[in-house]
């Protein structure tokens, strides 16, 4: 199949308790094999600023950071088909296995999904009456054009989730 693309495996360990959620990696993440390398996306820093971390470029040490916090990544699509790095472009997408992951991983308390993309396919995948509390959060993605403080403001919501052990 012509374009078809692959998302990364889950980064989660058994301290994981918050599932962060996106749709499937852009171009610039495929190409550094990173979640939201991108530039200009903003995840990276808006999750340092909500964990009052000293921001980094690092990739390693953004991974260290986000399991210190008992944060897991991964996204809903497996693999699809897609020209460019728009959700929009997205076809024959098959989905991950988001309730075998929440089955393997007990801990997992509350799922964020990064964009509207991943949201309607998790909500596809699990149903609306599942069992843990899903939040829509704005894409960090720069093709969504809400300034970096109304997106800052909205995901202040993982700070109600975040546990308090460190």
């Amino acid at each position: 199949m012509q374009n078809r693309i692959s998302s990364f495996p889950p980064i989660i360990d058994d301290q994981s308790e918050i599932l962060i959620l996106g749709s499937i990696p852009g171009v610039k993440s495929l190409e550094k094999q990173q979640y939201y390398a991108h530039p200009q996306n903003k995840f990276w820093k808006i999750i340092f600023e909500l964990l009052n971390e000293e921001f980094t470029d690092h990739y390693l040490q953004r991974i260290d950071t986000i399991k210190k916090h008992h944060i897991a990544l991964w996204d809903v699509i497996d693999s699809c088909e897609r020209k460019g790095s728009l959700d929009s472009e997205i076809k024959n997408e098959e989905a991950n296995q988001i309730g075998k992951l929440l089955e393997e991983y007990p801990n997992i308390k509350v799922i964020f999904c990064n964009g509207g993309k991943s949201y309607k396919n998790l909500q596809k995948l699990l149903g609306k009456e599942y069992k843990l509390p899903v939040f829509l959060l704005p894409s960090t993605s720069p093709l969504h054009t809400v300034s970096f403080e109304k997106k800052l403001e909205e995901w202040k919501k993982i700070l109600d989730f975040l546990s308090l052990k460190e």
